[in-house]
């Protein structure tokens, strides 16, 4: 199958799966199975081998998945062998999070530097991340040949920083703005990031529960 053709709920997978599997080497276990992967990941066994078999055969009748060798193929898959290029654009409170609690080398990607207009953040570092003066975001991008951008602006400047870097020719935005980028035909990828909408699907759950009850 195509890689244009896997569906987004199994992509949506994959980082889960890579994740648990790094969890039990961690541990020290080689190998499992997938009912027991299943039971640990709120899955069935059938819609494992599924998603798998979207990218090939990695398991053995009767003897499961070998950890060490599926972790490395999922990472393969999700491009974590890549090194692609990062920036962060917003230096703030959330964007100094992210930098000081994500290994993005361990992630696949070379983290380049962090942007900002605020003058006493500029020249000064994030855990070793060297921030730069937002003005020299674009040259940045176009002399890097940057991949990834984390934007973590406030709204009212989500879109002129999109718009300055997809002109820039980044290819893709990790958005943390809260709010919907107008990208046109640019061909930029986009991963938005609501926390609003896990609390809300939280608290759903928790309404619908209460109403059962009642």
């Amino acid at each position: 199958m195509k890689r244009s053709n896997i569906s987004e709920n199994v992509i949506h997978r994959l980082p889960r799966y890579l994740r648990k599997l790094e969890e039990l080497a961690a541990k020290g276990e080689e190998r499992i199975s997938s009912e027991k992967l299943g039971r640990q990941m709120g899955l069935t066994p059938s819609q494992i081998r599924q998603d798998f078999s979207c990218f090939g055969e990695f398991g053995q009748q009767g003897y499961g998945y070998n950890i060490d060798s599926l972790s490395k193929e999922i990472g393969r898959i999700l491009g974590t062998y890549q090194d692609y290029s990062a920036i962060l654009v917003g230096a703030g409170n959330l964007g100094s999070a992210l930098i000081k609690n994500l290994d993005f080398i361990i992630e696949g990607y070379r983290f380049l530097g962090a942007f900002d207009v605020k003058p006493e953040l500029i020249g000064t570092d994030i855990a070793g991340v060297p921030v730069y003066d937002y003005a020299n975001l674009a040259d940045f991008i176009r002399e890097n040949k940057v991949d990834i951008a984390i934007l973590t602006v406030p709204k009212s400047a989500a879109q002129t920083a999109t718009d300055n870097m997809v002109q820039a020719g980044i290819r893709a935005i990790w958005n943390f703005t809260n709010m919907e980028l107008e990208l046109g035909d640019s061909g930029v990828m986009v991963e938005n990031i609501h926390f609003s909408d896990s609390l809300l699907v939280l608290t759903y759950h928790l309404s619908a529960k209460d109403e059962e009850q009642k």
